[in-house]
């Protein structure tokens, strides 16, 4: 099956694209395997600040797993320890910005969600339509579409398997914001970049405090987060931080 990964560096800022455009980026087991090598080399690599994720092409962020694929899985037992793409986005220690143009649907839909911001093109769409065919997704989507969207409007996608629009999306807060399909790789670049020129350890360390708020106790997440604000206090960068604001100029943060 043809597809790849793309890979490109812009000063702090990667770009990761999922090229399989004449196919709506529908992932294939090789795809995913590149995809699960390329978040490991973007934790390696300390001159990575932040990425962003988007699919190749005008109608589609990804499809999803490529259905004929599914058959080379020759028990349960062999599909379920399959290499997979939206645990390794959420093993990246680094901010990730979907930009979703076109399709995000099934594997598609996690993968977005499996990023920490996500900005949608006016033409984007989203949908779990696993369970028209028959089962229902495995790569965190009950979880993080009821933590954005909430109940009502994720039991509304899963349980139907129907789209919604990018308007809609944003509504129930699936997406930051939606834009111009002309404009939004530029946008996601802008955020990717206005993220890099922070401190890399507060940001790193601020998605951490982000899932404790998430999945922890109130007062153990909070307790948490003063340790994290700690560490950050201890850095070097933090101490570059309060010199630049005493001398009034942009501060140069190296993760130290």
């Amino acid at each position: 099956m043809s597809g790849k990964i793309g890979f490109q560096i812009d000063g702090h800022v990667a770009v990761i694209t999922i090229d399989r455009p004449e196919k709506l980026n529908a992932m294939t087991p090789d795809m995913a395997a590149s995809l699960v090598d390329l978040a490991h080399r973007c934790n390696e690599d300390d001159a990575i600040r932040a990425i962003v994720l988007t699919g190749a092409g005008e109608r589609s962020f990804c499809a999803g797993s490529d259905i004929r694929a599914l058959d080379g899985y020759t028990t349960p037992w062999s599909f379920r320890h399959r290499q997979d793409y939206c645990d390794a986005i959420r093993r990246i220690v680094k901010p990730i910005i979907a930009a979703v143009n076109g399709y995000a649907f099934g594997g598609g839909l996690e993968t977005a969600m499996s990023c920490d911001i996500r900005i949608a093109s006016e033409n984007a769409s989203f949908a779990a339509p696993e369970v028209k065919l028959g089962w229902i997704g495995g790569g965190g989507m009950a979880t993080f579409l009821r933590a954005a969207a909430g109940p009502s409007n994720a039991a509304l996608m899963l349980m139907t398997g129907d789209p919604v629009d990018a308007q809609t999306a944003r509504q129930w807060g699936l997406v930051s914001d939606v834009v111009p399909q002309a404009d939004l790789l530029s946008r996601a670049r802008e955020i990717a970049q206005t993220i890099s020129a922070r401190a890399p350890v507060a940001v790193e360390t601020a998605k951490l405090n982000l899932a404790a708020a998430a999945w922890m106790p109130a007062e153990n997440a909070i307790a948490y987060e003063r340790d994290l604000q700690t560490i950050c206090f201890a850095t070097e960068d933090a101490a570059e931080g309060r010199r630049a604001f005493a001398e009034k100029r942009n501060p140069d943060f190296r993760k130290k």
